[in-house]
């Protein structure tokens, strides 16, 4: 093998463009293996799986549905087999609050179709997290859409299998069948076009 002035073994030159073709590979794939593990977290029922009942409490939200404030209830038995959308969330970011907007202007946009929603609050502490629940009831002004926290809530609903490292949970479904679900780890990939225009597959 050659030596270079260095005293190591010196690469001829097609070995070295072998070399940095492979690395660049290697690197390529990894990267696509961090894009697919992003891509691919799970959290909550699948599309296909029934829905199954929870229960909340109330904290805020749609003044007029009829259910007061503070109420335990499962509303996703309320909901009945309507086409409903069910939201888990551990934050109150920006985003998350004008995903919760265009929520709410879709349900009164669809009376006809008598569609529901309610966004569950998870975390450690209920009592901070139906005063975080207020706060963003009153951030997005929602009238149509109320603000809850389970029973279960640190995690969600057993029942319900939510990723604990999902930041946000979306599961969107009709006749108590989850039609399509969205979930993500950090706020800033939750693709609120893509989770407004998957409504449409719920709608009957």
């Amino acid at each position: 093998m050659p030596v270079a002035r260095d005293g190591f073994p010196s690469l001829s030159k097609g070995k070295t463009v072998k070399k940095l073709v492979t690395m660049s590979l290697v690197l390529s794939l990894a990267a696509v293996g961090v894009l697919s593990a992003a891509d691919s977290l799970k959290s909550g029922p699948q599309e296909g799986d029934s829905l199954g009942a929870f229960y909340v409490t109330k904290a805020a939200g749609a003044a007029e549905d009829g259910v007061d404030e503070g109420r335990n209830l499962c509303y996703r038995c309320r909901n009945g087999s309507r086409p409903q959308v069910i939201v888990f969330t551990r934050s109150s970011d920006p985003k998350v609050a004008n995903f919760i907007k265009q929520l709410d202007q879709e349900v009164a946009k669809n009376q006809d179709y008598s569609l529901r929603a309610f966004v569950n609050l998870l975390g450690e502490d209920k009592a901070a997290l139906k005063s975080q629940a207020k706060k963003l009831a009153a951030k997005t002004e929602a009238k149509n859409v109320p603000f809850v926290v389970p029973n279960e809530a640190e995690n969600g609903p057993d029942n319900y299998g939510l990723n604990p490292k999902a930041s946000v949970t979306v599961v969107l479904a009709s006749d108590l069948g989850v039609k399509a679900s969205h979930a993500v780890r950090n706020v800033e990939e939750l693709d609120v076009n893509a989770v407004i225009a998957d409504i449409s597959k719920i709608l009957n």
